[in-house]
């Protein structure tokens, strides 16, 4: 049974919080990093895993 656990994906710019993932910690190790669109910067950024 895969263990996921919902992580906060946070803009690298402006460091708000946008997005709502989920990961299987046992599978993945690092920290995820996406590009997404962030509303308040109005352009596509990475947004990396921010802490709970």
């Amino acid at each position: 049974m895969a263990q996921e656990r919902l992580i906060k994906l946070a803009c690298e710019k402006c460091k708000r919080v946008n997005y709502w993932s989920g990961k299987n910690k046992k599978l993945v190790q690092r920290k995820i990093e996406l590009k997404k669109y962030c509303k308040w910067c109005k352009k596509h950024v990475p947004h990396k895993e921010a802490k709970k």
